[in-house]
């Protein structure tokens, strides 16, 4: 009979996503690892598998968290509300990332998805679903005309997806609000909800 578990695996799984989202992949050890999650080495492994499958949870538990929270909440709004309130969050996130972290889902992206075809589907699929969210924003926007038609909405959807990344990326080296917002106001002026 299978000892039962002595911690509680989602505040673990924070330690771990926490761990590597600072440090990284290859950065973050199997012993960094038991350490900032409080459990030993070998309950890691009965209960995440490897340092791969881990980071796997840890990374799929950020985008619940942090991508698809934000998205449920968010498509409650007017669909010009939604995106200028998606663009706030992400730079109030960013400013206020002291260890500029930035966003774990780029990072995966830089790190990981060119040599992994596992975490490449999975960020291009986390990737596509924020698009997702903007296009049917701006289709909505443009059909109530808080939003110009100027470009198509799949077009749209791909310029705020690339100046989203773009945000996340420069926060990383140039986390100042003014700049962080002057990328975001640009691309929200191109679709008319730039206040």
């Amino acid at each position: 009979m299978a000892r039962p578990r002595e911690f509680d695996e989602t505040t673990v799984l924070e330690a771990a996503m926490n761990c590597f989202w600072t440090q990284g992949f290859e950065q973050t050890s199997v012993r960094d690892l038991a350490e900032q999650m409080g459990i030993t080495g070998a309950s890691l492994y009965n209960a995440f598998g490897d340092k791969r499958s881990l980071y796997r949870q840890a990374f799929t538990h950020y985008l619940t968290q942090s991508v698809r929270d934000r998205v449920a909440r968010l498509e409650t709004l007017r669909p010009a509300a939604a995106i200028e309130a998606f663009f706030d969050e992400i730079i109030e996130r960013s400013v206020g990332d002291k260890q500029r972290r930035g966003c774990m889902l780029v990072n995966a992206a830089l790190e990981l998805a060119p040599y992994d075809p596992e975490f490449q589907k999975l960020v291009v699929e986390e990737m596509m679903f924020i698009e997702g969210f903007f296009r049917r924003c701006v289709a909505a926007g443009q059909k109530d005309g808080s939003i110009i038609r100027t470009r198509p909405a799949d077009e749209a959807a791909k310029l705020l997806l690339s100046v989203l990344l773009g945000i996340r990326v420069l926060a990383r080296t140039r986390p100042q609000r003014k700049v962080l917002e002057g990328a975001a106001h640009g691309a929200l002026a191109l679709l008319g909800t730039d206040a």
